[in-house]
């Protein structure tokens, strides 16, 4: 592997450990339903007792929540439904005083259809009439190109107010920015140096691979042999094509030294790498000491964990670092019940393989407790997503179900109000419960981030020794230790070579199987 370039930025580590928060989902302090700022702010000493570096807050902007909040209508205000700006400084206070940074999402792709910006544009009003990509029709009348929308259906939206096609790359409710035009960087400029003077350590951008497109809007050519490696589900119509025009990463990776600019040398920037064939080297093309410190990309999430796709991503980073490394977000299927069974052994078992790889990581709000996948009626959910693709939906909803928190309160503790979505309670129990028991997934997680610092797993590097898709062994040597990972996602036991030789240091499975590795764990092993 090369070496690692990229600096480090103020008080941040090289290589964080960043916790992910859906607001909506955290903790309801104001009786709606629906989880707060200040309800985060209650649970923080939860999230630094973890041992992690920062959080990062999905959106809590002004939205009309067609896509969850990632349809922004102000990015400067709180939605009412969230708090307030006072509530928001009053977190960041509170985390900075538990040693924890603050990253936000910053969605710089598209806005609400809501936002002011979009009506002054589809008013033509002077300044804003090129804010969005407009396009005229087809001389039949039919949209510019042939490109699909990530959701699934055309990218472009008619809006009879201007006579004119608007390039929307996921709902149409979320009309595309377009960053040709100067004036949107002096906006989203702006917009960034707002919230650092609010005290923001780092933002994590939304979408950064599709902020540019091909000017003369040619049509995408079909997927074909490449259609398993695009993004989404098999049923979408976007995993038919190949998104040669309508993202344009070697674009976007240049603007990424204009995100670098405007955040500053001491802000830590991670990017959603929605790539499909290629994500590993357009994400190399994000990353460097002038622009990203890292991405993440939907290789596991999309492909399935395994030896082989794990050994894959490794070979095609080369360089350590630049890699973020997860399994569950706000927007995939939970990993414990999507890759594993559901089970607390499950859920220790990728805790101690995701933790042991060199990169940063990104926690999902709940995996730490061992949180599942829900499966939700039709009835019960919110996201377009998954209501457009039922009975199969990508399961969106049923990773973002509320925290579980207390095992005698109503609703868990996490509000007296019903719910917005409903809750589902991990094996292992809520979080009190947890605390309580030396052997639950909550402490598993406390105690493998403890020793991932402890043997500086986060900046070591990483030598693959056997990779089948359902073994795994690498050595990772960091500047203090060499560790060997042992991974074994099979039903039985395996043997692990040299393991007669090899020391413990940390084992997933409740009870170990002498000089072998247990069905369903992982082991780090002292070499």
């Amino acid at each position: 592997m090369e070496a690692d370039p990229r600096p480090t930025r103020g008080l941040w580590p090289k290589n964080p450990v960043i916790y992910q928060i859906y607001p909506r989902s955290f903790q309801d302090t104001s009786e709606t339903g629906e989880g707060d700022l200040r309800g985060i702010t209650t649970r923080l000493e939860h999230v630094a007792s973890l041992g992690v570096d920062s959080v990062w807050l999905s959106p809590f902007f002004a939205s009309p929540m067609c896509d969850g909040g990632y349809d922004v209508a102000d990015q400067t205000a709180v939605d009412p439904r969230f708090g307030t700006l006072d509530d928001f400084d009053a977190l960041v206070a509170r985390a900075h005083a538990l040693g924890l940074r603050v990253m936000i999402d910053q969605v710089f792709n598209h806005t609400s259809d809501q936002h002011p910006w979009f009506q002054k544009s589809l008013r033509r009003e002077p300044g804003f009439e090129d804010m969005y990509v407009w396009q005229d029709p087809r001389p039949d009348g039919s949209a510019p190109s042939n490109w699909i929308a990530f959701f699934g259906g055309a990218a472009w939206r008619w809006h009879p107010q201007r006579a004119q096609y608007c390039l929307h790359q996921f709902l149409p409710c979320q009309p595309s920015l377009n960053h040709r035009n100067p004036k949107v960087h002096d906006a989203l400029r702006e917009i960034t140096e707002f919230w650092l003077a609010r005290g923001v350590d780092g933002f994590r951008y939304d979408a950064v691979t599709s902020f540019f497109y091909d000017p003369e809007f040619r049509d995408n050519p079909p997927a074909g042999d490449t259609q398993a490696r695009i993004p989404g589900p098999a049923n979408n119509p976007f995993t038919m094509q190949r998104h040669d025009n309508d993202m344009l990463p070697n674009d976007c990776a240049a603007f990424a030294r204009d995100i670098r600019d405007w955040a500053g040398p001491d802000q830590y920037l991670i990017g959603e790498i929605n790539e499909g064939p290629k994500s590993i080297e357009v994400l190399r093309k994000f990353t460097g000491p002038d622009r990203l410190d890292a991405g993440y990309v939907v290789d596991l999430a999309e492909r399935g964990v395994s030896g082989t796709v794990l050994s894959d991503m490794i070979a095609r980073l080369g360089a350590p670092g630049p890699l973020a490394w997860w399994l569950s977000s706000h927007d995939q299927a939970r990993h414990v019940s999507r890759d594993g069974d559901g089970s607390a052994r499950d859920a220790r078992l990728f805790a101690a393989l995701t933790l042991a790889l060199p990169g940063p990581v990104l926690l999902f709000q709940g995996e730490e407790l061992g949180m599942t996948q829900s499966d939700l009626p039709f009835e019960a959910l919110h996201d377009p997503f998954d209501r457009t693709y039922w009975p199969d939906p990508p399961g969106r909803d049923g990773a973002r179900t509320p925290m579980v928190w207390e095992d005698d309160a109503p609703n868990y503790g996490f509000t007296s109000a019903a719910p917005w979505l409903p809750m589902i309670c991990p094996p292992d129990g809520p979080a009190d419960r947890q605390l309580s028991n030396e052997g639950s997934v909550l402490q598993f997680y406390r105690t493998a981030l403890r020793k991932r610092g402890d043997l500086n797993l986060a900046d070591g590097r990483i030598e693959v020794l056997l990779a089948e898709d359902r073994m795994f062994i690498a050595r990772i040597v960091s500047v203090s230790d060499t560790v060997v990972l042992a991974v074994n996602l099979t039903d039985g036991p395996q043997d692990v070579p040299y393991a007669g030789t090899l020391r413990p240091a940390l084992q997933s499975a409740e009870q170990p199987v002498s000089d072998q590795i247990a069905p369903r764990s992982a082991i780090w092993y002292h070499a």
